[in-house]
């Protein structure tokens, strides 16, 4: 049975890369994706990284995509793609499938091949995993953890708590919000030995020998103290570590403009529809969660879906605990939401295996498994949908203030401009946002060599491309006079326009060599 559980999920995995892979760079960059592009070409290029507490998260992805810089044969910011950087997040989610083998002795063959099947086709898992942000990474780190804790529990020895540790430092790297899984991780610990002292009348035993305990959390210092530090060069980042959790509490308090209601994930998981477009539910994942949940809970020792009902337990106890953090949070943007779908992805794999002992005749389980797999077939459906069709799309739950597509066109028109004229690549360019509302442009204008970033108009904003808010108009007309044409208006995200100008001869010489080029193109 373990080798065919194994084959399975190694089967599911390569089914998850396949739906994760195609076309990583036919989305436009978010915002967010385009910001930790910028901050990793400075590790990349110069060797550079110093941790901010004030925005960006962890060092774990930036450090994760090195390799995979290095491998990718570019030697330019120019030369490297949105295909390379996005990798890190397929190959992680690629990762999560995987994973759930470690967990393979507690749950069980069948619900380590329904939450395997699960994670590869969810459409949030397959959707985020194609984002260059932290929230895949940790994920797999969260899991890693969970899974590496109850190994130990198994089996009590140094390398599970090294590994534990491991991933509990990978967690502390990858995103200030680690703290919710270790306090989840802890609570669902509770919630499963008292439940079953009060189910069963003894106490599980305590997780931790004191000495392993050390070692975990000396494991855990080295692989975060390593990273923030920047491989030890930079010694405040440890610091900077723990001093980010002031202004992220302030946004968790509300003081954000990602501030959404408590039903705002059950809505984007259960059930949603925007406009005219197609409609969206995970309620089929959730649905099996509920069933795992309450089998994990209510059923017998002797009589339980998974071989350990103690962490089935754990993981019901971890998953409410988290799940309630995350709703009781205002600030809410639908990426986060990763953390604890997660968990019910891993109860619904318990949810599986619970219906199929609903009865024992193999035309029984036949059927559970046709419609098992005819669940997860709508469910890979929706994430092809969101991930390739509807990628960039407003109809899609999973866009959040993303960036237009009219952006594309402003970058190349900007880059015939430039091309247009004798400087080339170093013809400068003036970049003016309100309040420096710019991003994702300095990743889209890496290939440009001379080009300022300015909150406002500044003094000297005369260069041969200007590309501003529409609200510096006034400001730009009165300073350039006759000297610019104003080319119209760009889309940077919904509600979000630059306006494009270039000097007259600039613009004469892109005119001249447009028309060149369609004389000679038949």
């Amino acid at each position: 049975m373990k080798f065919w559980t194994t084959l399975g999920v190694l089967l599911l995995a390569v089914g998850a890369l396949a739906l994760r892979l195609p076309q990583r760079d036919e989305r436009p960059m978010h915002t967010d994706e385009a910001v930790h592009a910028v901050k990793f070409l400075g590790l990349w290029e110069r060797g550079v990284y110093r941790y901010d507490p004030d925005e960006y998260h962890g060092p774990s992805l930036y450090y994760a995509t090195l390799p995979l810089a290095w491998l990718s044969g570019a030697h330019r910011a120019a030369e490297l793609s949105e295909k390379t950087l996005r990798l890190t997040p397929v190959l992680f989610g690629v990762g999560l499938v995987l994973l759930v083998l470690l967990a393979r002795d507690g749950l069980g063959g069948v619900a380590v091949l329904g939450a395997a099947l699960l994670t590869a086709v969810s459409p949030a898992m397959v959707f985020y995993s194609r984002y260059f942000i932290h929230e895949t990474l940790l994920v797999f780190f969260s899991l890693l953890f969970l899974a590496a804790l109850w190994r130990y529990h198994q089996s009590p020895g140094w390398g599970w708590a090294i590994l534990a540790g491991g991933a509990l430092g990978g967690l502390h790297a990858t995103k200030e919000t680690f703290v919710f899984v270790v306090v989840a991780s802890a609570a669902g610990w509770g919630i499963a030995r008292l439940w079953g002292r009060l189910r069963e009348g003894v106490w599980p035993a305590v997780l931790l020998r004191r000495d392993h305990l050390l070692v975990l959390l000396g494991a855990a210092l080295l692989v975060s103290t390593t990273l923030f530090t920047s491989f030890f060069t930079n010694g405040e980042g440890p610091i900077d570590a723990w001093r980010t959790y002031l202004p992220w509490l302030e946004r968790a308090e509300g003081q954000s403009p990602h501030v959404q209601s408590w039903s705002y994930y059950f809505g984007l998981l259960l059930c949603t529809r925007r406009g005219q477009g197609p409609l969206w539910t995970e309620a089929f994942v959730l649905a099996l969660a509920l069933v795992g949940l309450v089998s994990a809970f209510l059923r017998p020792k002797g009589d339980a879906a998974v071989r350990d009902p103690f962490l089935g337990r754990w993981l019901g106890g971890y998953t409410v605990f988290l799940t309630a953090v995350y709703v009781a949070i205002p600030y809410k943007t639908p990426w986060c939401l990763l953390g604890f779908l997660h968990g019910w992805i891993l109860l619904a794999g318990i949810g599986v295996a619970e219906v199929v002992r609903w009865g024992r005749h193999w035309t029984w389980r036949g059927t559970v498994a046709a419609l098992v797999l005819l669940g997860a077939t709508h469910l890979g459906l929706q994430a092809y949908r969101a991930s390739y069709p509807y990628a960039d799309s407003q109809r899609n739950p999973y866009v959040y203030a993303h960036t237009l597509r009219n952006t594309l066109d402003l970058v190349d028109i900007v880059d015939e401009l430039v091309h247009s004229g004798p400087e080339g690549l170093n013809t400068v360019v003036q970049v003016m946002a309100r309040g420096g509302d710019y991003w994702h442009l300095p990743w889209y204008l890496r290939h440009c060599h001379r080009v300022g970033w300015y909150a406002e108009v500044p003094p000297d904003a005369a260069a041969p491309v200007l590309i501003a808010s529409p609200e510096f108009a006034p400001a730009l007309e009165a300073k350039l006079g006759q000297t610019h044409e104003a080319l119209g208006y760009y889309g940077l995200r919904p509600g979000v326009f630059l306006q494009l100008h270039a000097e007259r001869h600039l613009w004469e010489a892109f005119l001249k060599a447009r028309e060149q080029s369609n004389r000679a193109s038949p």
